[in-house]
């Protein structure tokens, strides 16, 4: 059995995909890239900016189920640009300061909307 998520704390989703699915104890977030979820568009401003509005918007997720990044086992991140890493970890490392979650860091040729970051998630309950 799945549940489907869906809050206004993070942008709706622009294609035919759920914000969240709840399955057996999980919760696997969509990749959320840097768009506000009230006006629905990109924020601008470089990597950090990015990475905080993307990171922003799973946390308007993780707690409309009750759960915070410390419920995060596994998380991956698509980067445009791998030159964006360091920064990208810095701002990443805010939200994640004890028991980081596994993780991968990919480049990828191209990302929705143009923007620099993704980040997906699965949580535990």
């Amino acid at each position: 059995m799945k549940t489907v998520i869906s809050t206004h704390e993070a942008p709706q989703a622009i294609g035919p995909y759920s914000q969240a699915i709840k399955a057996n104890g999980f919760l696997f977030l969509s990749g959320q890239i840097p768009l506000d979820p009230v006006t629905g568009e990109v924020v601008y401003g470089g990597i950090e900016m990015q990475t905080r509005q993307v990171l922003t918007n799973v946390k308007g997720i993780l707690q409309k189920e009750g759960l915070t990044f410390a419920n995060a086992v596994k998380t991956t991140v698509f980067l445009q640009d791998m030159n964006d890493f360091a920064a990208m970890n810095k701002i990443y490392a805010e939200y994640f300061e004890t028991e980081p979650p596994a993780r991968s860091t990919v480049q990828v040729a191209k990302l929705p909307r143009n923007v620099a970051v993704e980040i997906e998630m699965i949580a535990v309950y």
